[in-house]
């Protein structure tokens, strides 16, 4: 095989011998030659020895030397034996410093054994847990203080930002939590009456929807939907806020943002979420009542009768109860992945996302403990 390339001041050619190629490179090769010969190059084939001759070569740039040195790693992989000759001082600088300037891929570091990942895993993810559990107690005890700091001197205390996030916590979450609610009592009786009706018990269907939305559903789905709007209108308040310095500034002029921005949040979660729990309740009962009528004919005076009856009021304690623990874990969580919000948008999304999750998590996983406690006790 022979080629032979001009291309202005510079020229190839590419010499197939009996065990040996040979590339003569001649003149001033440039960028411009660069196609040309890397494609030449790609089509030698063969395992012979290759030997690169620039005796003719006056100049090169880094692009011919570049290719190559991308050439002579393809035939050293080959195992093919690899020889630059006769360049001159220039040339041979060039080429030298593009090899030297190519990074060496660093060799992978062996695989931990399946069972040492695994472990690791867990162990980091038990750290990062504990991790959280601390800055969630600092902030909760934040809150504390500064609460116990409001009650000795009630000048600090921020009435106005107290009734600004009630009414943005409570009165605007009112429809939601209360279409939700309203449904689940629907779909409650509705799948209820469709069991109960095969043992001709279809009575009971109010004891079910009383006991599964006054203990239990009225109070956990209007927690997550706190958690899903509440949390993340925390976090991304109080994180834009730390974005754009304001904190700082506020610190500066002896504001705690404690007491301006954590205090009247959680208060305002801690008086809403109690009244959203009954409005909850009120509109699941309702929405169950009107399903039995419409599907079992049970009347609305005997859904009363049957309600008060067969339904104790510590159904309706038990419920009641979680709601300030579940005010507390939504609005310390929202508030501390807000001031964990660093200085890009990127990092404001993340946690915005994170606070959600975390709420919804520990609300889930404080109702499934109170749970456990109220039938330990027998309540």
């Amino acid at each position: 095989m022979e080629r032979r390339t001009h291309r202005r001041q510079g020229s190839f050619e590419i010499r197939s011998e009996a065990e040996r190629t040979r590339v003569e490179l001649s003149g001033r090769l440039t960028v411009r030659d660069l196609p040309s010969l890397e494609a030449a190059l790609r089509e030698i084939d063969g395992e012979g020895p290759v030997e690169f001759d620039l005796a003719s070569a006056e100049s090169i740039d880094t692009s011919i030397a570049w290719a190559i040195d991308a050439a002579r790693q393809r035939f050293d992989a080959r195992q093919a034996e690899v020889s630059v000759t006769s360049a001159a001082p220039n040339v041979a600088q060039v080429i030298e410093t593009v090899t030297e300037a190519r990074p060496t891929p660093e060799p992978a570091e062996p695989g931990a054994p399946w069972l040492t990942a695994l472990l690791s895993r867990i162990g980091a993810g038990v750290v990062g847990m504990g991790a959280l559990l601390t800055e969630f107690a600092g902030v909760f005890g934040m809150f504390l203080a500064r609460v116990a700091q409001s009650i000795i001197r009630p000048r600090e205390f921020r009435l106005t930002a107290l009734v600004h996030h009630c009414e943005a916590v409570g009165l605007q979450a009112v429809p939601i939590v209360a279409l939700m609610s309203f449904l689940i009592g629907v779909v409650l009786a509705f799948q209820g009456s469709a069991q109960l009706r095969q043992f001709g018990a279809e009575v009971f269907v109010v004891d079910l929807i009383a006991i599964s939305i006054l203990r239990e559903l009225g109070v956990l789905l209007t927690a997550i939907i706190v958690a899903g709007r509440t949390a993340s209108a925390y976090t991304a308040a109080i994180g834009s806020m730390k974005m754009r310095q304001e904190i700082d500034a506020m610190r500066t002029l002896g504001i705690d943002p404690g007491h301006a921005l954590i205090v009247p949040r959680v208060l305002a979660l801690l008086l809403m979420l109690p009244i959203l729990g009954l409005i909850a309740d009120a509109a699941g009962l309702f929405g169950g009542a009107l399903m039995s009528w419409m599907e079992l004919g049970i009347s609305p005076a005997m859904f009363a009768t049957r309600l008060v009856e067969g339904t104790n009021v510590s159904n309706v304690f038990v419920g009641l109860v979680k709601a300030p623990v579940f005010a507390i874990l939504i609005g310390v969580i929202g508030c501390q992945a807000g001031l964990k919000v660093g200085s890009t948008a990127e990092s404001l999304g993340r946690m915005t996302s994170s606070a959600v999750v975390a709420a919804i998590f520990a609300v889930i996983l404080a109702d499934a403990i109170f749970s456990i406690f109220f039938q330990q006790i027998g309540l």
